[in-house]
């Protein structure tokens, strides 16, 4: 790959977005990179990771930024033809939201993707397109560990058109070629994470330890789940531009650590120094969405390329609250 490779983000203020395209301005100096984000408040994480690197001019890359949607054909049309790798980290991503406007999770989760696709096929079909999907597409799990032999069977409208989405770029590679990469998420915590309960359990928890605040858990919080720093996502998403061996299929992109609920939480509180554990009986809608045990494997991604994840929780923590230990003394 030349070494002037054009890199174009969207959904960049985003949790993951933000966190892309600072490994992106870290790792490759040469990179031009194009950062997205459609600025919509109930979606973004913060504009000020991006900021912090556009201000910077110690060797770090051009970074331009662009205010627009991923629905906006003419913007899709002025910015595809020149990229060489392409994230769409673009994304409703909350599952409780997606019940109370499933037609604009779609618009986002469905159509956005395939207004993407579309372009590229006609406009650059050379490029490199890499799709951060969910675990949650799998549903509840019907066996002890999963991985990507099971069947999907999403439980709520986001995770439906996450699936849905998925097959989108499958398709478009079997079809058309396209060098199309999709990679599963779970649980993703650290820097940028949005404190709102609607986008995960765990970087609301870590909010609200910070906050010194009550912890709430549903139910007695003992279900399992794969839990992963953000930095180990990123990694895995800079060497998915590189190596083209995991085109073609989805892959589970997970932490070998399983973790209880509960436990998670009390390891937040005992790394934070902050924050106490309440469990309160499950509200009806949630319960109706959970998907009780979950125990993913990654082994196939492992086995296809040379990553695994290198934060233990403990250590994934540790960073996160020195993050906001940083942010609080620069707000002084």
């Amino acid at each position: 790959m030349k070494n002037d490779v054009n890199v174009l983000i969207f959904g960049a203020t985003g949790f993951l977005g933000t966190n892309l395209v600072q490994k992106w301005a870290k790792e490759r100096p040469s990179a031009n990179i194009t950062a997205v984000d459609l600025m919509h408040p109930f979606f973004q994480s913060t504009r000020n990771g991006i900021e912090s690197i556009v201000k910077e001019k110690n060797g770090f890359p051009k970074i331009d930024f662009v205010e627009g949607d991923i629905r906006d054909q003419s913007l899709l049309k002025l910015l595809i033809p020149n990229a060489d790798i392409i994230y769409n980290c673009a994304a409703q991503t909350s599952h409780q939201h997606s019940f109370t406007d499933p037609v604009f999770d779609a618009s986002i989760n469905c159509i956005g993707n395939l207004e993407l696709l579309k372009t590229v096929k006609g406009l650059n079909p050379r490029a490199k397109i890499i799709y951060p999907s969910s675990s949650t597409v799998i549903g509840k799990a019907t066996r002890h560990i999963t991985d990507e032999t099971d069947r999907e069977d999403p439980r709520d409208i986001y995770s439906a058109n996450k699936c849905v989405a998925e097959k989108y770029y499958q398709i478009f590679n079997w079809q058309y070629e396209l060098r199309t990469v999709v990679l599963r998420f779970a649980n993703l915590y650290g820097p940028y994470g949005k404190a709102d309960p609607l986008f995960g359990f765990m970087n609301h928890f870590i909010h609200r330890a910070w906050q010194n605040q009550e912890i709430t858990i549903f139910g007695d919080g003992l279900q399992t789940r794969n839990v992963m720093f953000v930095d180990d996502a990123v990694e895995i998403l800079w060497q998915a531009a590189w190596d083209d061996r995991l085109i073609g299929r989805p892959y589970f992109a997970v932490h070998d650590e399983h973790w209880s609920i509960k436990n998670v939480a009390s390891e937040i509180v005992r790394q934070f120094s902050r924050g106490k554990i309440v469990c309160i009986p499950w509200p009806k809608e949630r319960k109706r969405m959970e998907i009780d045990n979950a125990v993913i494997s990654g082994e196939l991604l492992k086995k296809t390329i040379d990553w695994k994840p290198k934060y233990a929780l403990q250590e994934g923590l540790l960073r996160t609250k020195e993050f906001f230990v940083q942010n609080e003394k620069g707000a002084r």
